[in-house]
């Protein structure tokens, strides 16, 4: 009897310990994407493969009014091996000739190229447009969900509770990325939300000054808390 006792207490032990596999196997990690710093600087081409490699997902590349050429010198200088995971803003001939991942849509440029076929993402800023248009994309942005980092006086345009109806609706699923103000403290509560990603900006960027500082030894230390976080 004492056998068959021990014999079922560590069956039920067994079920237990396999219902909690099961649940973490379903755990999709949020994609980590990031948004460049509008201006080049030298060593850029550096930290964005040392990032890739640390397990950046995505990179939008965004240079607003600036020439194509120094777009170009940047992505000859990344690895081919990343160029899939690259996402341009501006000058949308470049997601052709470097063989990256697609285009992105935004208030600059609202329409994609006659023709276009590809990847195709697009910024949104109201719950209501999101919900219309959310369909025509792979992916895309809302925000400002938390306060941004980046622009001074540029506050999070949700209330938390119209966010949580979003989500309890299905507005907001895995095809919607979270901007705006994202940082290891709140990446929780995008998750909690339901938020397929985060798209990072200020949190990581504001720790290297692009104008006077080598040393990205601390940049990178900080994107492994972030990926970390994401996960």
């Amino acid at each position: 009897m004492k056998n068959k006792r021990n014999k079922g207490q560590a069956y039920v032990w067994l079920l237990f310990f396999c219902s909690l596999c099961n649940t973490n196997s379903d755990i999709v990690p949020m994609k980590l994407i990031l948004l460049t710093p509008p201006d080049f600087f030298v060593e850029e081409d550096k930290i964005l493969t040392a990032l890739f490699e640390e397990g950046l997902d995505l990179l939008h590349l965004r240079k607003p009014d600036t020439e194509p050429v120094y777009s170009e010198r940047l992505l000859t200088l990344l690895p081919e091996s990343h160029h899939n995971q690259i996402v341009v803003h501006d000058h949308f001939y470049l997601k052709e000739e470097f063989n990256l991942r697609g285009i992105h849509l935004n208030g600059r440029n609202p329409e994609p190229p006659v023709g276009y076929k590809g990847h195709i993402s697009k910024s949104f800023h109201h719950i209501d447009e999101l919900k219309a248009e959310k369909k025509n994309f792979n992916y895309v942005f809302l925000s400002p969900i938390f306060d941004s980092i980046s622009k001074s006086n540029y506050t999070s345009a949700f209330d938390m509770e119209v966010l949580k109806q979003a989500s309890a609706h299905g507005i907001i699923d895995k095809r919607v990325m979270a901007l705006g103000g994202i940082t290891t403290e709140n990446m929780a509560v995008a998750k909690d939300f339901g938020f397929g990603g985060v798209v990072v900006l200020g949190d990581l960027w504001n720790r290297f000054n692009i104008h006077s500082t080598l040393d990205y030894k601390e940049l990178i230390n900080h994107f492994r808390k972030l990926r970390k976080a994401a996960d």
